[in-house]
């Protein structure tokens, strides 16, 4: 079997289009097809990537899961666990590393969730 030629009808709509022009198309099209995944990854966020993100904040793998179930117990993760111990430990005047080893400790996720649902963002 074999596959009909159809490459010239295909491009029609291309053919008056300078190099310039169809370049331009070309990364307006790219764009179309990125922007979901851009969206995705600015809406949506795991686990993994709180804990990631704690661990280069210089938390220890077992503090940031702590912080991290802490915060998706109280359902605040799409706030960013980094985020949720930096505001904290600015509302409070406190060191960002005594803040999350507050966290750790079960400490401060009362004043945490009234930064964060208290319509403070």
């Amino acid at each position: 079997m074999t596959r009909a030629d159809d490459f010239q009808e295909r491009r029609k709509h291309l053919a008056n289009l300078s190099e310039e022009e169809l370049e331009q198309r070309f990364w307006e099209l790219a764009e179309k097809i990125v922007d979901p995944l851009i969206d995705l990854a600015e809406k949506n966020t795991t686990p993994s990537i709180e804990r990631s993100v704690l661990l280069r904040m210089g938390f220890s793998s077992l503090e940031a899961k702590a912080i991290v179930d802490g915060a998706m117990d109280r359902g605040l993760l799409g706030k960013g666990a980094g985020h949720i111990v930096y505001k904290l430990a600015k509302g409070k005047n406190m060191d960002i590393r005594e803040a999350g080893l507050r966290l750790v400790n079960g400490q401060m996720w009362d004043d945490v969730v009234v930064l964060f649902k208290g319509g403070v963002n």
